[in-house]
């Protein structure tokens, strides 16, 4: 009797081994041990359920929605102990300012826990696909990135910004929101987030649905490094553009300030100030497809020039910017200097010295000293950006390669690009005069502002810059 109960208990373990080998018993196992510690552990902390609070009667943030909040690889990550706390100081900042250290789980419960959290914790007011990022472009996040600052958010939140940690450490980071969040949820929490944490200091904030989208985009792909924008200059549009089409176009629309024949003059350009580019003496085919194609569509206040370009994208459509965009590369290419300043050799200098009415930088600006050194490699990298990477436009395309001011758009600015080969007008301007230019642009004049530039990319640049003088 005991030999044949040995034998069929070896029987049976060995049977149950078998199971636990087989996905669906293997899965429903992990299913169950998910389970269990989601309700035995993490309900500690968390809700899983009920109506939303006040975080102010709560222990930790709700996770009755986090399956349609979190992506799953950094849900993964976060519950193995590998992320960052995402509250800087503590949930309940009210009773404690150190942020408080997360369970970690095995690799194997993190990822049955993920699953759980994604199949069980829904929240049926986040529709999915409820938002298309498939034509989101790197400038729109740019716009997002702005009205997240400028609708105030940066209090609570911090963003990253020239490489440093910006705003009030007080909620969740957003460091890399578009490792950690849904796209869809961030839309639905956006368009009013006190449904989801009501009497919590959360601010609704007054955009508009265009707004929404914008800065839905940012939060969706900051820190995303997989995310691939859109570039329209690529689309079916412009391999059907007509420059036919969009002479039709200019003539209906950009003639009333860029003139007839591209000269500056149409009737509006008297009133004003900086006046209209010249594209009669800009060479159009030497300027990059992104550069042209996001002035037309989003006017000059979105590439750091002037707010009198209106954004032409909502009037004439994807098709029509395209079509305006290939009438004016084909019809202006610029006059006999501009096409030299583009060719094998570089034009003569410019005026030297240059009569320039450039506002004055603020005093602690004036007070600043590049603190690089002008090593080759600085000066390369300045090189770099000046010629081809400075987004968004490189400043060769005005300031010409030789850095004299006559690049492709040098000719039709009025003022002037600055001629930077010119010793008498350099040697007085101060390395915090420059390095204010650069990032604010100047006003009255065709210099764009290059706000998004990390400051060490300024201080190279204006290494670079240095050296051209003769």
């Amino acid at each position: 009797m005991h030999s044949f109960l040995t034998g069929l208990q070896k029987n049976i373990c060995f049977a149950f081994l078998v199971l636990l080998l087989l996905p669906g018993f293997a899965s429903a196992s992990n299913a169950m041990q998910a389970e269990k510690i989601v309700k035995e552990q993490c309900t500690v902390c968390h809700r899983i359920n009920g109506e939303a609070k006040s975080r102010f009667e709560l222990k930790a943030p709700d996770l009755m929605w986090a399956g349609v909040k979190f992506k799953r690889p950094w849900l993964v990550s976060f519950l193995t102990g590998n992320q960052e706390n995402i509250y800087q100081k503590n949930y309940r900042w009210d009773e404690s300012r150190e942020p408080a250290k997360h369970l970690a789980l095995s690799e194997e419960n993190a990822e049955a826990v993920a699953d759980y959290i994604k199949k069980n914790l829904v929240d049926p007011r986040v529709k999915q696909d409820a938002i298309d990022l498939t034509h989101f472009t790197e400038l729109q996040a740019g716009f997002g990135r702005q009205l997240f600052i400028e609708h105030s958010c940066t209090g609570c939140h911090q963003i990253m910004d020239n490489g440093k940690k910006v705003g009030g450490p007080q909620s969740t980071s957003m460091f890399n929101s578009g490792k950690r969040l849904d796209k869809d949820w961030i839309l639905r929490f956006n368009s009013n987030p006190p449904d989801f944490v009501p009497h919590s200091g959360e601010f609704v904030a007054d955009v508009s649905e265009l707004g929404l989208h914008y800065v839905t985009g940012f939060l969706a792909t900051e820190g995303d490094d997989s995310f691939k924008f859109y570039e329209p200059w690529k689309s079916e549009y412009f391999k059907k553009a007509d420059a036919n089409r969009g002479g039709v176009i200019y003539k209906e629309y950009c003639v009333q300030c860029h003139g007839a024949k591209g000269e500056g003059d149409g009737p509006a350009a008297s009133g004003l100030e900086p006046k209209p580019a010249v594209h009669a003496k800009m060479a159009m085919d030497q300027m990059p497809m992104d550069y042209l194609y996001n002035v037309v569509y989003y006017g000059g206040k979105a590439v750091g020039k002037s707010h009198y370009m209106p954004y032409w994208g909502l009037t004439i459509g994807e098709q029509g910017v395209a079509d305006v965009i290939s009438y004016m590369r084909t019809t202006f290419k610029g006059g006999e200097e501009v096409a030299a300043a583009v060719g094998e050799k570089a034009a003569p200098s410019g005026d030297c010295p240059q009569a320039r009415k450039t506002k004055s930088a603020p005093s602690k600006f004036l007070k600043m000293q590049n603190p690089l050194k002008a090593t080759p490699a600085n000066i390369k990298a300045g090189e770099s950006l000046f010629q081809k990477k400075a987004s968004p436009l490189a400043c060769a395309q005005c300031h010409g390669k030789a850095g004299n001011g006559k690049g492709p758009m040098g000719g039709g600015l009025t003022p002037a690009p600055r001629n930077f080969t010119c010793a008498a007008t350099m040697k007085d301007l101060e390395d915090g005069q420059l390095f204010w230019v650069i990032k604010n642009g100047s006003s009255g004049t065709g210099m764009l502002a290059y706000q998004g530039m990390k400051d060490d990319e300024v201080w190279k640049l204006i290494l670079y810059v240095r050296q051209l003088a003769k």
